[in-house]
């Protein structure tokens, strides 16, 4: 559900009140983000504890739904959004190439790989966030490939994200159809397989760790860290390679709070930033900070190549043709 709330985190209503009148020159950050609704809250609150003459007004929502409302917003000339934390670096690149963002020279991105921001300094990766195959435990089959969800045992069992909401299911779309060895014929297969997609990851984790559809197209975080919590649930990074973004944080051009806006880059990017995405089970854009445990040392992950520019041109229309296979 959308979500448009004024966080005062860590502050009873009446202790609010009674500093009314001391923080009557408080900043006040319009934060728009695709995180989850309790990762989202522990992020406006670590960053409430080291800045805490800033307001946070937070609007959450899918990637897909963010970019619509921005560009109603943009319509209306009445951009509300001082800051952006979304999926990923496709959907910034789209905002920055319309110009509605804003450089920010001074980020301090020492220790992070080049690759992780834009080299204009209009976004910067938060951390990466790969996409695989989950399964509930009590599940027959054990997929280990992206075909497997092609064969016939899998019929009528598989449930995956839908592009028109998620922005790391769109990346994944686009990246699929790119990629010569899956393109819109995998697609065709996950429709023949009677695959249905779902409005978010969140969904399909519901759906795969209740058994409803013991099968899904899944971001890493959300498996793994429900499996450390007892859920029934499996993951699997695919050999072949597994998409990923890095939910990049941005401000928004013509920003009326830029030093809050930038303050809450700075806070994203610092060490206290990067350990909370590591408490909240990511892997961190800043390598030095470490690795979540269900990701040891050693481990490695084969991240699919994809072109970001070619998935900017072509994400309108690949969008459009999945609506017309799966709905939405």
């Amino acid at each position: 559900m959308n979500k448009l709330l004024k966080m005062t985190i860590g502050l009873p209503a009446l202790l609010a009140v009674s500093l009314a009148f001391g923080v009557a020159n408080a900043e006040t950050l319009s934060l728009y983000t695709s995180q989850p609704d309790a990762d989202a809250a522990k992020t406006v609150e670590a960053f409430r504890k080291v800045n805490p003459d800033i307001e946070v007004q937070v609007y959450r929502s899918g990637t897909s739904d963010i970019l619509g409302k921005l560009a109603a917003e943009f319509s209306a000339g009445a951009t509300q959004a001082d800051v952006l934390l979304i999926a990923d670096a496709v959907s910034m690149e789209g905002l920055k190439k319309q110009g509605k963002l804003q450089s920010y020279e001074k980020a301090n991105v020492e220790g992070f790989d080049k690759d992780s921001y834009d080299a204009q300094k209009t976004y910067f990766g938060s951390k990466l966030i790969t996409t695989g195959i989950a399964y509930n435990s009590a599940a027959t089959s054990k997929p280990e490939h992206w075909a497997d969800l092609a064969k016939p045992e899998y019929k009528g069992m598989i449930v995956m994200p839908s592009p028109l909401y998620s922005g790391a299911a769109a990346y994944l779309l686009s990246g699929f159809v790119g990629n010569s060895e899956l393109g819109w014929g995998y697609f065709d297969k996950l429709k023949a397989n009677e695959t249905v997609a779902v409005r978010g990851n969140g969904a399909v984790l519901k759906s795969v760790a209740s058994g409803e559809k013991p099968y899904g197209i899944l971001v890493d975080f959300m498996a793994l860290n429900a499996k450390a919590k007892g859920s029934p649930v499996e993951f699997v990074f695919p050999s072949e390679g597994v998409p990923a973004v890095t939910e990049p944080v941005a401000i928004m051009a013509g920003s009326k709070n830029l030093p809050a806006a930038q303050k809450f880059v700075d806070f994203i990017l610092s060490d206290d930033g990067q350990k909370l995405a590591l408490e909240q089970g990511y892997l961190p854009a800043k390598p030095s900070i470490g690795r979540p445990s269900w990701l040891p040392e050693g481990v490695q992950v084969k991240v699919m190549p994809i072109e970001t520019l070619k998935v900017l041109e072509a994400t309108d229309a690949d969008k459009a043709k999945f609506s017309e296979m799966f709905g939405g």
